[in-house]
């Protein structure tokens, strides 16, 4: 399948209505309780930072990091979604500016324009993922950091299948077709929305690119980032408690987190 911005943006369009409605009634459950707990601990303190958030989608993430003390902008390449992302800033104003903008062409921004650089599980969904970083490293200031998680590029879900034992207690995956590259498409709903919200509407269809992790890493040091860390992160048994799809990543991790500095 070949495919641009163009149809990852029109597939972010004709989701945007439901998502943004299912984000904010709390049904997406591994953001709640899995991503979003492991990925502010990993970035750290963000008070005082002029962020960019790249793929922010509705704006729920972008309005966290505002919440956080810092000061925020949010791109996302869905006219829909930015939408909706501002209008829940009209509504509850944090200071955070919206623009429709591919991760790939930041050219509405000057070099060296942010402290940081954020993008929380959206970077697995752009179609030039070594354009974005390059865009990304522009846009940041000297010493600037650059964070963000993707789905983990060694456990795409497409490519594997779950090992379970007699109990039902999750044993690990069996991996097939890692380098099968290219983009993907799959319709999913969030598991926790309510049978008669599904029932009522279509599911969310998503485009993604599956990469290997050297085509996930290699871009940012031919870039110019310098790595700083890179987190697995597992559930805790708190999360697990309350969703309990959680337990089978406390044995595969869902997420990728990987940090960088521009030197």
């Amino acid at each position: 399948m070949v495919v641009d911005d163009r149809d990852v943006a029109a597939c972010w369009d004709d989701n945007a209505e439901v998502w943004t409605r299912h984000v904010r009634a709390g049904y997406d459950t591994f953001r709640r309780f899995y991503n979003n707990p492991a990925f502010f601990e990993f970035v750290g303190k963000l008070s005082g930072q002029r962020v960019l958030d790249a793929g922010c989608g509705e704006g729920l993430n972008t309005r966290l990091f505002a919440q956080r003390g810092a000061t925020v902008v949010g791109v996302d390449v869905s006219p829909n979604m930015i939408e909706a992302a501002r209008a829940e800033e009209t509504r509850r104003p944090l200071g955070i500016g919206y623009e429709v903008a591919s991760m790939n062409d930041l050219s509405l921004f000057e070099d060296a324009t942010f402290d940081t650089c954020l993008s929380t599980m959206a970077l697995m969904d752009c179609a030039d993922y070594p354009g974005a970083i390059r865009e990304i490293h522009r846009v940041l200031r000297p010493g600037g950091l650059f964070a963000f998680n993707v789905c983990h590029p060694c456990f795409t879900y497409d490519i594997l299948d779950w090992d379970y034992d007699h109990n039902g207690e999750c044993l690990g995956v069996r991996l097939g077709a890692y380098f099968q590259e290219g983009a993907y498409e799959e319709q999913w709903w969030f598991s926790a929305a309510p049978e008669d919200e599904k029932a009522d509407t279509e599911p969310f269809t998503v485009l993604y690119f599956h990469r290997t992790l050297a085509e996930f890493l290699n871009p940012l040091c031919e870039t110019g980032f310098r790595l700083e860390a890179i987190a697995e992160p597992r559930p805790t048994d708190a999360a697990c408690e309350k969703d309990p799809r959680l337990w089978k990543h406390q044995v595969v991790p869902q997420t990728l987190c990987v940090k960088g500095r521009k030197g």
